[in-house]
């Protein structure tokens, strides 16, 4: 996968959340349920979002620290504010690849790990896709329509699938 592939990944990831949580009211988006350990689709969008944000915000500084993310709880109870971050957070992809310092908290020590822009950018795709798998649950306890059959489904397990069929 090229760079511009892996921008319009994301991209295209982060368009099939808000389209899926703009089908939603308030009341659905804020809604605990059961499934999901009584946590809400907002707060999974909210921590989709908010790792985003760390990545482009650290891309200037060179350091990105997931474990210190704002945790805007307006993300978890507004989906207009929410989808207005999701276009945000697409319109400041397309940064080139560079070195980055990963730092994170183990065992109550700091441990800060080389990597760069790209490497983080597939992580936050593959972690993205993880938490729509868990509001697809959510989303289908709601008995919602899915927008896309393929919503938190990995690329991976798509091209599978594909094959079996065949």
């Amino acid at each position: 996968m090229n760079t511009l592939e892996l921008r319009m990944e994301a991209r295209e990831i982060l368009l099939q959340l808000a389209d899926n949580i703009q089908e939603l009211t308030m009341d659905e988006y804020t809604q605990k349920i059961g499934l999901l350990s009584n946590a809400t689709i907002g707060e999974h969008t909210r921590h989709i979002i908010e790792l985003f944000q760390q990545l482009l915000s650290g891309f200037a500084a060179g350091t990105i620290n997931y474990d210190e993310r704002i945790r805007d709880q307006r993300l978890s109870n507004d989906i207009d504010y929410a989808a207005e971050c999701i276009a945000n957070v697409i319109s400041s992809l397309c940064l080139e690849n560079k070195e980055l310092a990963l730092i994170s908290l183990y065992n109550q020590q700091k441990a800060v790990i080389a990597t760069n822009y790209d490497r983080e950018l597939m992580y936050n795709i593959e972690h993205c896709i993880h938490h729509q798998a868990i509001i697809k649950i959510g989303l289908l306890c709601l008995k919602k329509t899915v927008s896309d059959e393929n919503f938190g489904v990995a690329k991976s397990t798509q091209l599978y699938k594909a094959k079996c069929v065949q």
